[in-house]
Formats: structure tokens, sequence, C-alpha cells
């Protein structure tokens, strides 16, 4: 395995192990939300059974009242003997629960307490039946009791049927929310993705950027050591590339803290015009390269440190990266209406940029990453602004800064 592969291994590591674990706690969300869902489920679906199975035992029961008080205002007394009159006018009927009126010493265990009960069975058919006795009274004595007795069939296959009804629509929302739960699940965890996802290309950029002129500086210094006369024409090749690998750590500072939250925006009233003249004034312009400045008065909210920074970089941008082969950079640079737009002569971008376009996406040539417009754009973003660029039909890159006004 070469070095850059293992260097792109070791990056690519990590970002793997944080995707596995994201992955787990998504099936964790997922499986606790339905869990909990379910338990919540199972408890109302247990009181909405047992609320059914009380309603038809009350039906049952009123039924039997109904048949047993009726029987019970008809009784009528021959002496000692037990008999019922106007059975025509009692609204008692065949579709009406089967009682029996059981006189004497039969019913003296019922006392004054009225028997119910569901689990009893008829002989003849083995249907399950629910039975009501109901005592009667000659004087103050119990004179016997009126049993009735329906066939509780019917009400149990009805029961069975919403019991059934109950599980499968439970089961049916269980599987539903399970299904929610992973997608929001999902979304939830979708801000770590792509927080992971930007970790991934920083960390590229970051890596190719300081290893380029790292490496020239290795190159350099160990042909100073080797080549001692050479030394006066070296070393400030070497102090150039030094300096710009602190701004690029700088820029790298900056970006981190930025996304930690850690750097916090100072806004204040900011001549965005001014800024950018004295930005322009200090940016050293070598190779014949042209560096054209237009401004109007423009006031912006902004922190300017940041913004400062943030112009410097698109100006080196341009006039590292946008120039033709053997042509001297032309920058433009114009400040107007709370934007900052710097256009070049250069090739332009490579390829169509998206809603994050400059996370990995090389800028002017294939030698920048696009480092220093990341922090540019994460800076307009912390600003409530934006980074915008686009090719234009005669050539080059126009890329435009936009930053929140007060």
């Amino acid at each position: 395995m070469t070095g850059a592969l293992r260097d792109r291994a070791r990056r690519r590591a990590p970002t793997s192990a944080a995707r596995t674990t994201l992955g787990r706690l998504r099936w964790v969300l997922t499986v606790t939300f339905t869990a909990t869902n379910a338990v919540g489920l199972l408890v109302l679906a247990g009181l909405v059974v047992s609320q059914d199975a009380d309603r038809g035992r009350q039906r049952l029961d009123g039924e039997l009242q109904r048949v047993t008080l009726a029987a019970i205002q008809r009784v009528g007394y021959q002496g000692d003997a037990v008999s019922l009159r106007d059975l025509a006018g009692s609204g008692l009927s065949m579709q009406c629960p089967a009682f029996a009126v059981l006189p004497g010493s039969a019913t003296r265990a019922t006392s004054t307490n009225r028997i119910v009960t569901s689990d009893g069975t008829v002989a003849a058919g083995g249907h399950p039946v629910r039975l009501l006795a109901e005592p009667f009274y000659h004087g103050q004595a119990v004179a016997g009791a009126v049993v009735a007795v329906v066939d509780a069939e019917p009400e149990s296959d009805r029961h069975e049927r919403v019991l059934w009804l109950t599980a499968g629509g439970c089961t049916l929302l269980v599987l539903v929310l399970a299904f929610i739960g992973h997608l929001l699940s999902g979304r939830a965890l979708r801000p770590a993705s792509r927080t992971l996802d930007q970790q991934e290309r920083f960390l590229a950029e970051s890596a190719h950027d300081l290893r380029t002129p790292l490496a020239a500086m290795r190159a350099l210094t160990e042909t100073a050591l080797d080549q001692p006369r050479q030394r006066g024409e070296l070393l400030p090749r070497t102090v150039a590339l030094a300096a710009r690998m602190s701004r690029m750590v700088d820029d790298l500072l900056i970006r981190a803290r930025l996304a930690a939250g850690v750097e916090q925006v100072r806004r204040q009233p900011v001549r965005l015009d001014q800024l950018v003249e004295s930005v322009v004034e200090s940016t050293p312009q070598a190779d014949g390269a042209q560096l054209r400045l237009s401004t109007q008065p423009s006031t912006v909210s902004a922190d300017p440190t940041l913004v400062q920074r943030a112009v410097g970089n698109l100006i080196d941008n341009a006039l590292k990266y946008g120039r033709r082969p053997g042509e001297p950079a032309t920058v433009t640079v114009t400040v107007a209406d709370g934007r900052v737009i710097v256009a070049d002569n250069g090739p332009g971008m490579h390829q169509p940029l998206d809603a994050a376009p400059f996370d990995g996406v090389a800028a002017g040539t294939a030698d920048s990453t696009g480092l220093g417009l990341s922090i540019v754009r994460w800076i307009a973003e912390a600003h409530d602004g934006a980074l915008r660029v686009h090719n234009p039909p005669g050539g080059g890159a126009v890329f435009e800064l936009v930053l929140g006004r007060p």
C-alpha cells in the first residue's frame, strides 16, 4: 500500500466507524420508539378488551335481571304453593332468556344474596351460559328464587372478534410506528451524518493543502543543507512557504472554532468598501498580476476581522488559481450594496456547484482543494449571508460574497 493510500485509509477509518455507530444509534432509536409505543398500545388494548368484556357481561346481566324482576312481580301464592300470574302481559316471551321458579327449601341456601355465574354450562349443548338467581319473599322469609339463564356464546364470539381485531390493529399500528420511527430517527441523525461528511472532506482538504507546502519546505530545507551556497536563495522561499502554512493553520483554526460554536461573531457597523480597499492595498501582486478595485459606499453589520479574512481568501484564491497558463492574473474586485464580487480570468470552476459548493471541490486548478473558499463560505453563513460562484460566458470565475445588512 502506498503512502497516499495509507493516508486515505487512516482518514476514512474514523468516519466509517462513526457511520457504523450512527447506524446502530438509528436502530436503537427506532427500537426504543417502537417498544415504547408498543407498550402503550398493549396497555390501551388491554383496557379496551377488558372494558368490552365488562360491557358484554353487563348486557347479559341486564337481560337476565329484566326477566327475573318481571317474573318475581308476577309470583303469587295459593296457600304455601307458588304460582305465576298474568304472564301474557309480562313482556316475557320465547326470545327472552329462559327462567325457572324454584320455590321452598331448594333456594334456602341463597339467603338474600343474588347468585351470578358465567362459568356454568348447559349439559345438552355444552355452550357457555350466564346465570342469575334472584330471591323472592313471602312475608319476611325467602319463599324461593327465580333463576334465569342465557346463552353466552354469541357474546363470547363477539368479544373474541373484538379481541382479534384489536390485536391485529395494534400489530399493524406497531409496524407503522416502527416505519415512522425509523424515518424520524434517520431525519434526526441527518445533521450528524452531514457533519461527518463535512468533517471527512475538511480533513481531506486540510491534509492536501498542508502536505503540499510542507513537502516543498522540506525539499528546500534539505537542499539548503546540502548546498550551503544556495541558502541565500532558498531561505526566502522557505520563509514564504512557512507564512503560507501559517495562514492555512489560522484558516483551519477559524473554521474549526466556527463549526464548534466557540468563535463568536462580534458584529458591528462596518464600511465594507473601506475594509476591502485596505485588504487590496495590503495584498502583494507578483508575476505581473493586475488587481483592480471598484467600490461604492456600503455599510454592513459584520465582524471586521472575519470579513477581512474572507475577502483576503477570495483575492488570494483568484491571484493564485484564477489565471490561464502563461498569462498574468487579472482580478477585478467590486464592492456594492453589501456584496464583494471577485472576478478572475482563469479557467473557472471545474464542475457545477451544489448547495455546499466548496467542500472538496477544486477551484481554479487541480492544485486547489478550496479550503480558503470553504472558510469564506463559513464566514458568510456566520453573517447570515452566502457565497455564490458562477462561470461567465467570457471565461474565468466570479465569486460573490453576500453579507447581512445592519
